[in-house]
């Protein structure tokens, strides 16, 4: 049954499209020449239409119904949550189309879209849709309660919890209000929880259940600007003051004036701040990612044609929505690319990643689909798994098409067009059936970001015909900035640059290869309240700087070679700032010297630990002796050992648990699951100098270390399964 918008709504979409006339009105004095760039560049002005004359005369820039005397924001970036930027608009092409804000967006999809399907909530076995013009009504209620719950310009709402049709509203209702969105993991720990929230001064928290409704109550005495608490994926337990369930909320504004939220939104302008996106630094304090309309709008728009998004007046797209929604890339794919293309968006379940994606892909038959690493590598895993579990006659016919499918689809990358009949028999015998048997048998769009894949993945999803192409960029970059297509593509690589995008190899090496920088309209404002690390990404230029090593082939194909900065990118795509977590490790358990956690394209963190030993003064050389601190210590527990490698030998069981036991503690403190350490290993010398492990400043040489423990790091990895908590430490 399609449904229908509630006829109120039909006035609010009578927010009226700009006039071009408002933004260049004629100047009595006749007197005004404003070449195209300043009209480009003016971040207080909006074109309607794209400016095809090199010159505009006899005019003069009004500032979207502000007074034309307020002065143009100069600069490309700010750290000032009301802050406005100067978009990097393009004399030409798609880094000149016309800014828009979320809510014109939105307009334009209602009106282009109005009674196509936009979400799909399954409830009690059922799936419960909403048309654009409802979703665009439900967002504008949500709005109005936000108002009256006394919003501020400018000031957070946090929204924690998963994938729902609830949290696309609260997103948008909260930008059409005038405050900031701001997602949440549903990992955070209470404290992690309480940072995001105390630095975007959030007025109101959505929570999904109780298990994070709890986290909130923890810390809602510690939150000054909070108002209200609001949950929407269960009914309210108990009446607390403030604390509100998602209908009560969405009743709260029925007597708010429709006027009283147009006129917030009719102030805002494309080049201001509507979304943070909390990202891990080096050093672990998270940073505020601020995005504009324009970041949004822009990136939506730009990426969807870059990978050929079909119009939903042509042929509706249909996506699931399940990766994490405090993430870009879930947000750029599902909420906004979505809203641009008129594409529909099912709600997978909660427990998706646990094993009940396959199942909704399967009812859904998405035709776009985008998988971190270890989503695909899960895949791969269970297909393997049940693989070896066929009759002897099965693997032989799958090996086959597997080779034929690798074979061919590698000829096609570099260019060969030709297709073998034995392709064609495979395909009919093979891929299609395993295509429908993981609900990709529609999907012409399979991609995977937010963490590097490994070259054995892409190959094996290859081989049955299902190429998996790379993207790449950032929070920072508003998500994607370089994408691979089917007709250009190459394993390992990201792909080329977005239109409109532009990459600068930053003091590149003889073999090509220097820091990754980006430039364009999907280049973040800045770093909420942190003008240093600011500056620090931004250069005069107004270049990003990534903080990834990388370099383009002759074809232009982007690869990554490396990082500069230390943050460890898991599987699952979070992103772990390891010191914190090694400091607190040698915190935690005195006698450790030197921790290095590993995980980067992994499953899961580990690491490698030395102990306190007494060093040649001479040589600088690491000895067995351990020190006095270390002896002592191991008397304190029990243990009679002098020696690391009586420590080692004996696999002491006193030190053992010891080390264990600090291990735990760091983890229960842990920002999320994946920030918890799950296997560690004592190594049989200490870091140097002289090992090559440290820099002269005693700085630790990850890569040097990774490279002369790989086998030890391989171990981790030999088991697919993290061991029970107990039982951490590796045996050698």
């Amino acid at each position: 049954m399609r449904w229908t918008m509630l006829c109120e709504s039909d006035a609010r979409m009578a927010l009226a499209e700009p006039d071009p006339a408002a933004y260049f009105n004629s100047d009595p004095q006749g007197n005004c020449e404003v070449s195209l760039d300043d009209v480009l560049l003016n971040s207080s002005t909006r074109t309607v239409e794209a400016v095809e004359d090199t010159k505009t005369e006899g005019c003069q820039i009004d500032t979207l119904g502000l007074k034309a005397s307020l002065p143009a924001a100069s600069s490309v970036w700010t750290t000032r949550r009301d802050g406005e930027v100067r978009l990097r608009m393009d004399e030409q092409g798609i880094g000149s189309e016309a800014p828009k804000t979320v809510h014109e967006l939105f307009q334009e999809a209602v009106r282009k879209y109005g009674d196509y399907y936009a979400l799909a909530s399954k409830k009690r076995g059922q799936w419960i849709k909403l048309t654009y013009k409802m979703y665009y009504d439900e967002c504008w209620k949500a709005a109005k309660s936000f108002l009256k719950l006394g919003l501020e310009r400018f000031h957070g709402v946090c929204i924690l919890g998963f994938n729902s049709a609830e949290w696309f509203i609260a997103d948008i209702g909260a930008i059409l209000a005038g405050g900031l969105a701001v997602g949440i993991y549903t990992t955070n720990s209470p404290e992690a929880c309480h940072y995001v929230a105390e630095n975007c001064s959030a007025n109101v928290l959505v929570v999904e259940n109780h298990k994070q409704l709890q986290k909130i109550l923890e810390i809602q005495h510690k939150l000054p600007h909070l108002k209200a608490i609001i949950l929407y994926g269960e009914e309210l337990k108990e009446k607390r003051p403030n604390l509100y369930s998602w209908s009560e909320f969405m009743d709260l504004g029925r007597d708010v004036p429709d006027m009283q939220l147009r006129e917030i939104i009719e102030s805002q302008k494309p080049n201001q701040c509507c979304t943070l996106i909390y990202t891990s630094g080096t050093t672990g304090q998270p940073k505020g990612v601020m995005l504009s309309h324009d970041n949004l709008t822009w990136t939506a728009s730009a990426a969807g044609r870059f990978i050929m998004l079909a119009d939903a007046k042509v042929k509706q797209e249909l996506v699931v929505s399940y990766l994490p929604l405090s993430h870009i890339a879930a947000q750029m794919s599902d909420i906004w690319s979505a809203m641009t293309f008129g594409v529909q968006v099912f709600f997978a379940q909660p427990d998706a990643l646990k094993g009940t994606l396959v199942d909704t892909l399967r009812e859904v038959r998405p035709t776009a689909f985008l998988g971190v690493p270890r989503v695909w590598e899960k895949m791969e895993e269970k297909m393997k798994s049940i693989g070896t579990k066929s009759s002897a006659f099965r693997r032989k016919v799958a090996s086959w098409a597997k080779g034929v499918g690798l074979q061919t689809n590698l000829k096609r990358m570099n260019g060969y067009s030709e297709v073998p009949v034995n392709f064609c028999l495979a395909k009919h015998l093979v891929y299609k059936k395993v295509r429908k048997a993981i609900g990709l048998d529609r999907c012409t769009k399979c991609y995977t970001g937010a963490a590097p894949i490994t070259r054995e993945t892409l190959e094996f999803f290859l081989s049955l015909n299902i190429p998996v192409f790379e993207l790449y960029g950032m929070s920072e970059s508003s998500g994607p900035h370089t994408i691979s297509l089917p007709h250009a593509f190459k394993l390992t690589s990201c792909g080329k640059e977005v239109t409109g995008c532009r990459t600068l190899i930053h003091k590149p090496d003889g073999d090509g290869t220097g820091e990754i920088c980006f430039s364009g309209r999907h280049i973040f404002m800045g770093y909420l309240n942190m003008e240093e690390k600011t500056k620090e990404a931004i250069d005069e230029d107004g270049w990003l700087h990534s903080g990834d090593l990388g370099k383009h082939d002759k074809d232009g194909f982007l690869y990554i070679t490396g990082r500069i900065k230390e943050l460890i990118i898991t599987a699952g795509g979070e992103n772990v700032p390891p010191v914190p977590i090694e400091d607190a490790v040698k915190e935690a358990v005195p006698i450790i010297s030197n921790a290095m956690l590993v995980g980067d394209k992994a499953k899961f963190l580990a690491m490698l630990l030395t102990l306190k030993c007494n060093v040649d003064v001479e040589t600088g050389e690491p000895g067995d002796d351990l020190t006095a601190e270390a002896i002592e210590y191991c008397q304190k527990l029990g243990s009679k050992a002098t020696k690391v490698s009586e420590i080692l030998s004996s696999k002491d069981k006193a030190v053992y648990a010891a080390i264990q036991k600090g291990i735990s503690a760091v983890n229960e403190r842990a920002v999320s699951n994946a920030q918890k350490v799950q296997k560690w290993v004592l190594l049989e010398k200490d870091f140097s100098l002289v090992g090559g492990e440290l820099g002269p400043t005693m700085k630790l040489k990850r890569s040097v270390v990774a490279q002369k423990y790989k086998d030890q790091i391989a171990q981790f990895y030999a088991n697919t399964d993290a061991p029970p908590a107990t039982e951490n430490a590796l045996r050698q």
